[in-house]
């Protein structure tokens, strides 16, 4: 593989459903804070697309409550201690994100990661999966004063790298996600095998390409491959 060539400079990803199946765990912590007060927990597929706006989402999914609410401080900082003490017990990379992510290394091609989850949680999470050993950059929620669909965490990534973000790629399972690539100059890839939990469907966020399987991606970044 070390003939491919690629026409970006670099490829940054989303983590929490785009590289990352965590809604298992995300899940799990959050029925956990259910099960404590004699509720019923909520299936996994109800809280899946939830997952994809982290404890925010989680909580309203579960609780039906906003961040204004009342209940909501003291229940988001007991659903994070429950995710820190299981953080990695189902998680796992989606299918083909090690082909994917191998084909880049062995091309030469530098890729990052940027997400919403802080750093609290992405650090440990992305060295116990092998991501941030390989990863040029890693930048969390709370790594600038902003997070998605501000653009600042990824033109901070792009920066830490010395690369363009007019010649770069993001890959994210949220329209927030596309909203930030697109106000940092990139190209965007909505990954709509992921948790997709706006009410806006993939078709409508306005990501310059859709991919349904993360090996789909190799198509558009290496466009020459045979």
């Amino acid at each position: 593989m070390n003939n491919l060539s690629s026409p970006y400079a670099g490829i940054f990803f989303d983590l929490d459903g785009t590289l990352a199946d965590t809604a298992p765990d995300l899940v799990a912590a959050t029925n956990k804070l259910l099960i404590a007060r004699n509720l019923a927990p909520k299936p996994y597929e109800f809280l899946r697309p939830y997952a994809s706006a982290g404890a925010r989402g989680l909580l309203e999914g579960a609780f039906g409550i906003a961040p204004d609410h009342v209940d909501f401080i003291p229940l988001r900082d007991e659903f994070f201690s429950n995710y820190e003490k299981a953080l990695l017990v189902e998680s796992k990379l989606f299918e083909g994100i090690d082909r994917l992510l191998d084909q880049m290394d062995e091309a030469k091609l530098p890729w990052g990661i940027i997400t919403n989850k802080s750093e609290r949680f992405t650090n440990p999470l992305t060295d116990l999966m092998g991501l941030r050993q390989r990863a040029v950059s890693t930048v969390s929620g709370d790594t600038t004063p902003y997070s998605k669909p501000h653009p600042e965490p990824i033109l901070h990534a792009t920066r830490s790298m010395n690369i363009d973000p007019m010649r770069s790629i993001y890959v994210g399972d949220d329209i927030r996600d596309v909203l930030a690539g697109k106000a940092a100059g990139m190209k965007t890839v909505a990954a709509a095998y992921g948790y997709c939990g706006c009410k806006e469907p993939p078709e409508a966020w306005g990501a310059d390409y859709i991919i349904n399987k993360p090996l789909e991606l190799l198509q558009i970044i290496f466009p020459n491959r045979e």
